[in-house]
């Protein structure tokens, strides 16, 4: 289903992919990580709007070329996740995964770069926040039904490919994030790169 060739790699990671559809408080999430001391990382879909916006694009103009738009974003997260030490504990803002569901959403192929890199993909653990109300933005352009069906998309692609999701429910944005510390045994502040 997947298109990715078993076996998968043995290596392990102490990465905790933090995801959910569009409005579902993730980057909330991550700041709050962020803020209590733990090492985590960017969207990547908003970030290549943001820096086709300071070129001049429009939010509309990047969304009309949705192969040449995901194609970036999937680059961007092959980047990031390779440069990422797989003994650190990182809390990722979307990871690999996301893109496949994006991809099925549009109902795009998605290509062999990310497939190759789904192939040796590993999260310790995969936190699927449930939707909040969608409060749409300069790049969230989605309506309620396609809200859901991205969500849902990303809860199956996760589970077909074998990670350990737990669903976070819709809870006040810091026992959201309690939530989610009690369930990582994310361990020690050396490991988190506190000192």
């Amino acid at each position: 289903m997947t298109g990715i060739q078993e076996p998968r790699p043995a290596q392990t990671t102490r990465w905790r992919v933090v995801t959910g559809g569009p409005s579902s408080g993730k980057t909330t999430t991550v700041n709050l990580l962020r803020g209590r001391g733990y090492t985590t990382t960017i969207e990547h879909a908003r970030h290549y709007i943001d820096l086709q916006r300071i070129t001049g694009r429009s939010t509309a103009e990047v969304r009309a070329r949705q192969s040449e738009f995901q194609r970036a974003v999937v680059d961007m997260q092959i980047e990031q996740e390779r440069s990422l030490d797989p003994q650190q504990t990182v809390f990722l803002d979307r990871a690999l995964p996301d893109s496949l569901a994006y991809y099925r959403f549009l109902g795009l192929a998605p290509g062999t770069a990310l497939l190759g890199a789904l192939a040796g993909a590993r999260y310790a653990t995969v936190f699927l926040l449930d939707l909040l109300p969608l409060a749409s933005d300069y790049a969230r352009t989605e309506d309620p039904a396609a809200q859901r069906r991205i969500h849902d998309l990303l809860g199956l692609v996760y589970q077909e490919l074998g990670f350990p999701v737990v669903t976070v429910p819709a809870l006040a944005p810091d026992a959201r994030v309690d939530f989610i510390l009690e369930r990582a045994s994310a361990g020690t502040p050396a490991e988190r790169g506190v000192s």
